[in-house]
């Protein structure tokens, strides 16, 4: 577990509390200290999330190397047979997982803070792991009950990422770094779109992107039929258009363990012709542009703001030296956020 925390991975969550905590004017070395721990246990929490994702995935791959629970089945598999082996390593991967979490736990609960914002830390933290798990279920229920609604893709797509990815790394370092009111709230606005945005592009790179840059195989959300907003959409247009053939397709292969690579092509085809590829990046641009107009609105060191910027723009999805600027039409993509207090919303 500690092996593959340390190795591989971007760390993004981890630089987004670094950031956030130095362009909300964090100079003092003890929340310095903070924002580091608190990094380090995301960093923790995302092993859990990793780990143990694909074992309900059945995922084989993991950052371009076989996943921990395929790892350790093939220590075995000579011995006791693959059956056996595959049994022992799933169950060492929760254990991983479970391993990680109470670590990331650990961190969180012995980082010296202020008392206000200690509090709100630890309230921050609470909701995180809340969120995360309820998304998690979310997705594994989706597939169980062959979910299609858009409006479900979305809210799935938000807890189990989108929050814990972007927007509560963005809070906590903000609240780490004493941020005001007003602050925290234009950043945990830009954070909520993005990580949407980011969610919607993973979801995009899972059927469209190169493996080689993905670390992952293709089509693993197709594989396990997965709840995306992309299969939505593609079902939702091609029942609009009264297009047989193409729900056909998506019948046909969606929840397919076996699926080839020709059926795969199949699934691209129909998503492109559809309209649902071109609909998805569409909206990850808009709720991009609508997170980045948030974080400039906000008063922030300028020397760390730019390198924030930065980062929120690759995790959105956009590609070294690009900007997103997509023109917001009103009430079309619009991200709504509630009003921040401090105390999370667990919704």
């Amino acid at each position: 577990m500690t092996r593959f925390t340390l190795e591989g991975g971007k760390r993004t969550r981890a630089q987004l509390v670094w950031w956030t905590f130095r362009a909300c004017a964090g100079r003092d070395p003890m929340p310095a200290g903070a924002a580091l721990r608190i990094g380090a246990a995301l960093e923790l929490l995302q092993t859990c999330a990793l780990v143990q994702d694909d074992v309900m995935d059945r995922a084989a791959l993991r950052r371009g190397r076989p996943a921990l629970h395929t790892d350790l089945s093939g220590r075995f598999a000579g011995r006791r047979g693959p059956e056996r082996a595959a049994w022992f390593g799933q169950s060492a991967a929760v254990l991983a997982g479970d391993l990680a979490l109470a670590w990331a736990d650990d961190l969180v609960a012995e980082t010296p803070l202020p008392p206000w914002p200690g509090t709100v830390v630890r309230r921050l933290w609470g909701d995180l792991r809340t969120e995360m798990v309820a998304g998690q279920y979310l997705d594994v229920q989706g597939q169980m009950t062959a979910a299609r609604s858009l409006s479900g893709a979305l809210r799935t797509a938000r807890l189990k990422s989108a929050l814990y990815s972007v927007e509560r790394p963005l809070a906590l370092g903000a609240t780490v770094a004493g941020a005001d009111d007003a602050t925290l709230r234009l950043l945990c606005d830009a954070g909520r779109c993005v990580g949407m945005a980011f969610q919607l592009r993973d979801d995009l790179d899972d059927v469209f992107g190169d493996p080689q840059e993905t670390g992952k195989t293709c089509g693993g959300d197709i594989r396990e039929d997965k709840h995306t907003y992309l299969a939505a959409v593609a079902r939702a247009r091609a029942e609009a258009a009264g297009d047989a053939a193409a729900l056909a397709v998506l019948d046909r292969w969606l929840g397919d363990a076996a699926l080839t690579e020709h059926a795969l092509d199949e699934v691209r085809d129909v998503l492109v012709a559809t309209g649902a590829r071109a609909t998805v990046q569409a909206r990850l641009d808009r709720l991009a542009a609508q997170g980045l107009r948030h974080f400039d609105d906000a008063l922030l060191d300028a020397q760390a703001a730019a390198p924030l910027r930065r980062l929120l723009l690759a995790t959105a999805g956009a590609r070294p030296g690009e900007d997103v600027a997509v023109p917001l039409r009103p009430g079309d993509g619009e991200y709504k956020t509630p009003a921040y207090d401090g105390a999370g919303d667990n919704q």
